[in-house]
């Protein structure tokens, strides 16, 4: 079994490969050097497995470059793959999300900053504004969160492809039944601390939604300050921060096939961003978040201050499934266990903005 980790850093996209069922790791990079480089993905819907890197050049600006050899070899198109018309009077920042689409081979989507929704039909080669989105008229009054005003998660539903979500910082959760031609608000029970209306119907600093592996209508979400589930598709959210030593983080992400299971990497507070009691632990919920437990082992006993972002954690698609994440000060820890040990997959990286796995 090969798997492939793709890190993506504030300056460049390294890339592990194991060939001995994750015992041991080799990396290369930095692909794209001194580019931030905050969205990846692995599709492997076609023939060979194709790489998408969202990368922002402090002089060329942001881009798409795709690699089909697994990165041996990467190209970039000559001209802007994403952008924005004209008529929008936007610039694009840069590319936080990229999805491929479970119905429509060459379909893939991009979340960018300022918040906005993108779709491809070339497989992540050139990609259009998604209107309906871009001229809601929730818009307007979306904020910038600490980290900029951005979609970061796009979640197409596996079994329905009229079903479609997406979420951002600042504005919250907002979903589509009609394949993207319209949009609702879906945050109910979210709160948003930092507003005089704690329950607004849009606004909130959500951080990161994943979707649970068995039901396809069960969400988690890591907000700002707050985690919740919503059993209805995003319809309402509860909170189950209940069990967790803090309800602030950025990153929450499910088990790729185990329905009810999710991890989370808490963080002190908006205003401490680290590791409460300074100690390194992920935590695992196997009951959708009812109860969780802290694992550690493998993880750094000592004082421990770096935080996860919201994409620098994740899974792949192996049996039993390996569990990934990345810090702020440039360690790369992976799991093959699903979370019972942990060992240092790289140190002395940059800034790990975003992390994917697959088995190639």
């Amino acid at each position: 079994m090969t798997v492939l980790l793709a890190l993506g850093t504030a300056k460049g996209l390294f890339l592990a490969r194991s060939d001995d069922d994750r015992a041991s790791w080799d990396i290369t990079g930095p692909h794209f050097p001194m580019t931030g480089v905050y969205g990846v993905c692995v599709d492997k819907r076609g023939p060979v497995p194709r790489l998408l890197a969202g990368v922002s050049s402090s002089h060329y600006g942001p881009s798409v470059a795709y690699s089909d050899d697994l990165g041996a070899t990467w190209h970039e198109p000559d001209r802007p793959p994403v952008a924005f018309p004209q008529d929008t009077g936007a610039a694009l920042e840069r590319v936080w999300q990229l999805v491929p689409d479970p119905f429509r081979p060459g379909r893939v989507y991009a979340g960018t900053q300022p918040s906005a929704l993108f779709v491809s039909d070339d497989g992540g080669v050139t990609f259009e504004l998604v209107r309906s989105l871009w001229d809601h008229p929730h818009r307007p009054q979306w904020q910038a969160g600490f980290g900029g005003q951005a979609i970061h998660t796009i979640l197409p539903h596996p079994g329905d492809p009229s079903s479609l979500l997406v979420a951002m910082s600042t504005g919250g959760v907002y979903r589509s039944a009609d394949g993207g031609d319209s949009w609702v608000p879906a945050n109910s029970g979210i709160q948003a601390t930092f507003q005089p209306d704690r329950f607004p119907e849009f606004g909130q600093c959500v951080h990161k939604v994943s979707r649970d592996a068995g039901d396809p209508d069960r969400l988690y979400a890591q907000n700002h300050h707050g985690v919740y589930r919503s059993d209805d598709g995003g319809a309402h959210w509860e909170s189950i921060a209940e069990g967790l030593p803090s309800d602030f983080g950025f990153t929450i992400v499910t088990h790729p096939h185990r329905p009810d299971v999710v991890y989370n990497f808490p963080l002190v507070a908006d205003a401490m961003r680290f590791p409460p009691e300074e100690r390194c632990r992920v935590y695992r919920s196997q009951d959708a978040g009812k109860s969780w437990e802290a694992l550690s082992d493998g993880l750094p006993s000592e004082p421990f201050y770096p935080a996860v972002l919201r994409d620098a954690m994740c899974t792949d698609d192996a049996d039993p499934a390996g569990v990934y994440f990345g810090t702020r000060s440039g360690e790369v820890y992976a799991s093959p266990d699903e979370g019972d040990s942990w060992a240092l997959v790289a140190s002395h990286l940059p800034d790990v903005l975003c992390v994917r796995a697959a088995v190639v």
